[in-house]
């Protein structure tokens, strides 16, 4: 941030007195602007023993393989955000959404909640944001081209817990970074 979105004088970055981090701070009315992580809400689509995916037709990673996710909106709940990025990138409502991981990006400044979810019907499609929807058993799974660690942890995970048929709510942190990767 080089200036202030409520006053446009210029901002500086220190640390404010009683704080412990470097703030972007306004030189002419003096505000304080917090940046904080963004908020990723996100589906794991399921129908019988397949899993929903979409080839990503934005960037970053287009081209890529992903499950349905976004970045919340304000005035929405995750539930609501989750299901309204699934549509978006499947074309396809999924109903029985239950929180499944919370994935703590630190590196990236995002906070990712995807939701166990079922497919309501089966008319999912290519959309704007897609460019390839399609239901993958797990041997199928194109682990080669997934667009970022934290979807191909989620999977991993949730092909793990299928095993045992219990989903349990989970906390994770991803430290990868894609450069590494691939």
């Amino acid at each position: 941030m080089n200036y202030c979105p409520h006053c446009a004088a210029p901002v500086i970055v220190e640390t404010p007195e009683a704080d412990n981090r470097p703030r972007s701070i306004c030189t002419g009315c003096g505000r304080i602007h917090y940046q904080n992580p963004k908020m990723v809400v996100g589906c794991i689509p399921v129908c019988d023993e397949r899993v929903l995916l979409c080839k990503r037709n934005i960037e970053p990673r287009k081209g890529f393989w992903t499950l349905p996710a976004g970045y919340l909106e304000c005035n929405e709940t995750t539930e609501a955000g989750a299901i309204r990025e699934t549509l978006e990138e499947t074309g396809v409502v999924v109903t029985e959404l239950q929180p499944y991981r919370l994935f703590d990006i630190v590196h990236i400044a995002q906070i990712y909640l995807m939701y166990l979810a079922r497919l309501q019907t089966l008319a999912f499609h290519a959309t704007e944001e897609s460019l390839e929807v399609r239901l993958f058993v797990e041997k199928d799974i194109p682990w080669s081209v997934i667009a970022f660690p934290v979807i191909e942890k989620a999977l991993q995970h949730y092909f793990a817990d299928r095993l045992h048929n219990d989903f349990p709510f989970r906390q994770d942190q991803i430290t990868e970074t894609i450069r590494t990767r691939y």
